[in-house]
């Protein structure tokens, strides 16, 4: 049984996927496994300290798959935080990965700081990562930084909310991951292993040019939603699902 491994980003778990795991289903071979990872200090694993380094993400989640008794290789389809840990993955471990899906992420050295999380949103992120505020705002205003067009956006954030009350990230958590990620440098080569750039054209906490300069210099193909932001699968989960869905098969993998 082939099996697609989700990652999600920066204090996000498992359960921000929503439907999207059902409508991959979908859209690849019959029999697919779909495993939605919770990354350390997320989710779940919401008590787990999270790691400085990037590297030591993409360990412990290679762990936990090894864990579940879940062989290689894998598919994997992360955004973000994820997909940098899917690129430190692919990496080290590139007989492990058959394939991998990169949305919405950036990557020192190919991006300059200003693109890769626009400065207009730093004060925005560091009052949500310090604050004390209801859970119902917090989640308000992740959706509005993350999101151009969500359906249903009161269901979701009625959903945003039990999973916050019921998995809290702790603050320190929070500042962990956004150190991660910003000292993260990832190789000039491209891994040894099929990679599909993903980005929204509206996003407005990562600019799309990183996506658009990280296939260029790994001669990727590139695959962008005109209207999304940064939450992809949450504004568009059916065009993602079928944009995964197309380039899996036209792998033949």
């Amino acid at each position: 049984m082939t099996t697609w491994v989700l990652l999600r980003g920066l204090t996000r778990e498992a359960g921000h996927w929503g439907a999207f795991p059902d409508l991959l289903r979908a859209h690849l071979q019959t029999g697919t496994r779909i495993v939605a990872l919770d990354l350390p200090g997320n989710g779940v694993l919401n008590m787990v300290t999270s790691p400085l380094h990037i590297e030591t993400f993409a360990q412990e989640c290679r762990a936990r798959l090894h864990a579940m008794d879940l062989a290689p290789p894998y598919r994997v389809v992360a955004m973000s935080l994820g997909a940098m840990v899917a690129v430190e993955w692919a990496s080290q471990h590139p007989v492990e990965l058959a394939c991998g899906v990169l949305i919405n992420t950036s990557l020192r050295p190919f991006s300059p700081w200003y693109q890769r999380l626009r400065p207009a949103n730093y004060g925005a992120l560091l009052r949500l990562a310090l604050s004390s505020q209801p859970a119902r705002a917090q989640e308000a205003a992740v959706l509005a930084l993350t999101t151009r067009h969500p359906p249903q956006p009161a269901t979701v954030l009625e959903r945003w909310m039990a999973l916050r009350l019921a998995h809290p990230v702790t603050r320190a958590n929070a500042l962990r991951q956004l150190a991660a990620a910003a000292r993260y440098r990832a190789p000039r080569r491209a891994p040894l292993v099929p990679l599909l750039a993903v980005a929204s054209a509206a996003d407005g906490l990562v600019d799309p040019r990183c996506s658009h300069r990280l296939a260029r210099q790994w001669q990727l193909p590139l695959a962008e939603h005109p209207t999304a932001g940064h939450d992809l699968p949450l504004d568009d989960g059916p065009w993602l699902a079928a944009t995964v869905g197309r380039w899996v098969a036209s792998l033949g993998t």
